[in-house]
């Protein structure tokens, strides 16, 4: 699979919305994603397909520290290795820029998101309680330090 990893632009955002509404038991608004790419701290990326998004994901680097916001992959495309190039990609911007340390939150019951930081190298430092509001479930903070 022929995957491209490109900046998010506002060409993007329809297609992102969907895969959030597919992804994300509180998706993002579009003011939301339209805000990020007006934010001088996020860094935004979209995988595509021929031309057509199937992921992306999204990050905020803060003087030495990136902090990963979201990654979401299309449902159709799980499972093939987008995630993975994202999360390579966002990890690559983070060395250019000189950021020393990455960090997330992820639901304890994603597992599959877990396995993907874990090869990266993030490593569990601690549990957020009841961070997500639909269900209160708790959330693993994550680090990879360099």
């Amino acid at each position: 699979m022929d995957t491209k990893i490109e900046s998010m632009n506002l060409d993007d955002i329809d297609s992102v919305l969907e895969i959030s509404k597919l992804s994300f038991p509180h998706p993002w608004s579009r003011r939301s994603f339209e805000q990020e790419l007006e934010n001088s701290f996020a860094t935004y990326l979209v995988a595509k397909l021929d031309n057509q998004v199937i992921g992306y994901g999204g990050m905020w680097i803060i003087i030495d520290e990136g902090h990963i916001t979201n990654i979401a992959v299309h449902p159709d495309y799980r499972n093939r290795g987008v995630g993975d190039k994202i999360l390579h990609e966002m990890i690559t911007t983070c060395n250019h820029k000189k950021v020393i340390a990455m960090t997330l939150e992820v639901r304890v019951s994603n597992t599959a998101a877990q396995k993907l930081y874990s090869k990266y190298g993030f490593v569990e430092e601690g549990i957020r309680k009841k961070y997500y509001e639909d269900n209160g479930e708790d959330a693993l903070l994550m680090w990879k330090r360099w």
